[in-house]
């Protein structure tokens, strides 16, 4: 097959199954944790590092690897990453320890680090801004978030079936074949950049200060908020920003050129993707400990409770595209925060003796068709209108958003309701619970009226002028800030 003969499609719906895998292991261990913390003996504080190690390191190091597809060739990285990933999911898959899980979750977030920047820059080279790009991110979308569902529902029928380990073991055939399938089908790129010289110290500065945010904001309800270490991080956190921000404009080869922050759109999109994602990952989280150790459903019960999701979001993100190229995306930015903020509100509530289609279900139809209104058109607001030498660093941001933005909504949500179910223990045991979990979906709520205050503050609409052959133009001029 020559690179004339090369579906664009065929191509996108490679790079989405690695995607698919990235997305697919940050939700597929929830269901898996009431286990994962018997087999392993993890203590109950600990637990959700399986899940936060992963997030922390993913978003830690996605602006490094959204550079280096920049600079070494997107198809290279990504196989780096991919066949890393591979590499490390069957070793989490045989651990015996605690400590080794969470040291191999970590390193499987660094690995999808150089994995999902490289291959959604992939997606923006080959789909040309306009309908087909919002069409190709639409279906993104739905693999960013519905996946994520999809993982509760796989996972909990491999739990239960076949053992937590195969929640992991299943990356392994997967990762070989479409690996391989990508070194044959996905062209070779050459970098467009007229250097190869990676900002290392950049990026030790912008990764070291993303980790220890999320490091104190997970700790902080141990060791205390007001804390002397908790501040004294606190304050190297902004120290090291500040370095990172003072290196990258004085920088010749920067990691992320600060002109990027230039374009309107792409600063408001990512502020917003932060909070959504912060509420996506929370409520999956908690949620699934609600309906397992309240509700006492099995794994699998409790991933077919999550079905509705991925059809819902499925079915809404394969059309919004075309209401967002006829319409524009600023409206939808503002009613899909909304919402997802209304489905969330129907949290707040929850009872002991909860009942799945009167407390659930409903959550789980509204929830996606917000977020299926949300998500690609926050992708195109964050990537519209940069240059092909930065699509990278641009797909980079905006995972860093949501994966930073997710892990520390983990840590927020879960300090919360770990707070809230301790200061209310006068309650007794399920009545506690219950009490942190709907504390901390009411913090979700406010997270999502900030993200839709920044759509209608911040987000500017787009006109896609049309020249005589009917092809966009670039509208870069018309989203920067100058």
């Amino acid at each position: 097959m020559t690179m004339k003969q090369r579906s664009p499609w065929l191509i996108f719906s490679l790079v989405a199954i690695a995607q698919f895998m990235v997305v697919l292991d940050i939700s597929i261990t929830n269901v898996a944790l009431p286990t994962i913390k018997q087999t392993l003996h993890f203590s109950a504080d600990s637990l959700q590092w399986v899940i936060t190690a992963y997030a922390l390191t993913f978003g830690g190091f996605l602006l490094l690897g959204g550079r280096a597809a920049d600079l070494f060739g997107r198809r290279k990285t990504l196989l780096i990453g991919m066949l890393s990933f591979t590499t490390i999911s069957f070793l989490i898959g045989i651990s015996q320890s605690a400590f080794i899980l969470i040291v191999l979750r970590a390193l499987q977030g660094l690995a999808a680090a150089l994995m999902s920047p490289s291959a959604l820059s992939i997606v923006l080279t080959t789909f040309r801004e306009g309908h087909e790009r919002n069409r190709a991110l639409g279906f993104w979308s739905t693999i960013a978030t519905g996946g994520a569902a999809v993982g509760l529902l796989l996972g909990g029928a491999l739990t239960q079936y076949l053992g937590w380990r195969w929640d992991f073991f299943i990356n392994v055939p997967i990762g070989l074949i479409v690996s391989f399938l990508i070194s044959r089908v996905v062209p070779l790129h050459e970098s467009e950049a007229t250097h190869n010289d990676l900002d290392l110290p950049g990026a030790g500065l912008v990764t070291s200060a993303l980790v220890l945010l999320v490091f104190l904001i997970s700790v902080a309800p141990q060791w205390g908020v007001f804390s002397p270490p908790i501040l004294g991080l606190f304050a190297l956190s902004i120290l090291l920003l500040s370095a990172f921000i003072f290196n990258e404009s004085r920088s010749n080869h920067p990691l992320v050129p600060l002109s990027i922050f230039k374009i309107r759109n792409v600063v408001g999109a990512n502020l917003m993707m932060a909070p959504v994602a912060a509420t996506m990952f929370g409520n999956f989280f908690l949620l699934s400990l609600y309906i397992q150790t309240v509700m006492h459903y099995s794994p699998v019960m409790t991933g077919l409770s999550f079905l509705p999701f991925p059809i819902v979001m499925g079915y809404t993100s394969s059309r919004i595209a075309g209401f967002v190229y006829k319409y524009g995306y600023k409206r939808f930015l503002i009613a899909g925060p909304l919402l997802v903020a209304l489905s969330i509100g129907l949290l707040t509530r929850l009872p002991v003796d909860g009942n799945y289609f009167l407390n659930i279900f409903p959550s789980t139809v509204l929830m996606p068709l917000g977020m299926g209104i949300t998500f690609m058109p926050i992708i195109a607001a964050a990537t519209s209108g940069v240059s092909g030498d930065r699509a990278g660093l641009a797909s980079g941001l905006i995972n860093t958003s949501q994966q930073m933005g997710g892990a520390l909504g983990l840590s927020i949500l879960s300090g919360v309701a770990a707070a809230i179910t301790a200061s209310s223990m006068n309650l007794g045991g399920l009545a506690s619970l219950v009490q942190g979990y709907d504390r901390a979906f009411f913090v979700a709520v406010i997270f999502l009226l900030f993200a839709a205050f920044l759509a209608v503050t911040v987000i500017k609409e787009i006109k896609h002028p049309k020249d005589q052959q009917g092809n966009q133009t670039s509208v870069k001029q018309q989203v920067s800030f100058d």
